[in-house]
């Protein structure tokens, strides 16, 4: 597979604020003339959290998934001096340089467990992936799932490859399962796990995911302190995903199983 082409834009327009969570995400416009939400390199977790929004999000696009287009956005320091907010002023002023901007979908609908649209072979998808990549926060307290154009899209992958907050025993996570995919808000809806399993094998590749992690930008794999290179980071992220993706036959049974309390 050839790498995943992610545009870099410049932020032109900071437009407004979005108060979810606690990472103070905002729309701003590009120099495209387009709308993202942009995700901050000086929120909570910091470029780590980019990171894993960054290789979440093109992994599912390489299942057929759908997410909204992922682009660098550059951010220079003249949008802090301007900000009256004095929390966003800090948020933007930490954030200088290369971040993370995901589509802005207009009209967009967030995903209601009970009346919102997701066919069981996306659902099943939806939750192995998760599973390889251990994301915590698809929950019904928490979905990260939009209905547009009456199709579901993935988003705010933020959360997920938490081994990387701890580098010292990134090992343990090669081997262990997803235990709170008990409470993945699509679980009661993925019908069709083993033909998920089977089409993710089929284009999941080692070629695939060593593409996706090329994409993080060295930058965003510094550590003040740390002596280890980006490119030994990029090998600890392929290794684990590829073998948590090798483990999959164990998460399908993982989700399976808890399928039954989860109805």
């Amino acid at each position: 597979m050839n790498q995943p082409e992610i545009r870099t834009v410049d932020v032109v327009r900071y437009v407004q604020p979005l108060r979810e969570g606690g990472s103070l995400p905002a729309i701003v416009e590009a120099d495209d003339g387009f709308l993202y939400v942009l995700k901050f390199r000086g929120a909570g977790q910091g470029k780590k959290a980019l990171i894993a929004e960054l290789i979440g999000g093109e992994l599912a696009r390489a299942i057929g998934l759908k997410v909204p287009e992922l682009v660098f956005m550059n951010l220079d320091d003249s949008f802090s001096k301007t900000e009256p907010d004095e929390e966003i002023q800090d948020l933007l002023k930490f954030s200088v340089g290369l971040n993370l901007g995901l589509h802005y979908l207009s009209g967009a609908i967030t995903y209601d467990p009970l009346v919102s649209v997701a066919d069981s072979l996306t659902a099943s998808k939806v939750v192995l992936l998760d599973s390889i990549i251990s994301n915590v926060d698809r929950t019904y307290k928490n979905t990260n799932l939009l209905n547009w154009h009456r199709e579901l899209w993935l988003i705010d992958h933020g959360a997920s490859l938490y081994f990387h907050h701890s580098w010292d025993n990134w090992q343990d996570h090669t081997q262990r399962t997803f235990p709170l995919v008990k409470d993945h808000v699509l679980l009661y809806r993925a019908t069709e796990l083993d033909l998920a399993s089977q089409e993710i094998k089929s284009t999941l590749s080692l070629e695939t995911i060593q593409a996706v992690v090329a994409t993080i930008p060295d930058d965003w794999l510094l550590e003040e302190g740390e002596s280890t290179t980006p490119q030994k980071r990029k090998e600890v992220y392929a290794e684990v995903l590829i073998a948590r993706l090798s483990n999959i036959d164990l998460l399908v049974k993982e989700a399976t199983d808890a399928r039954p309390t989860s109805v």
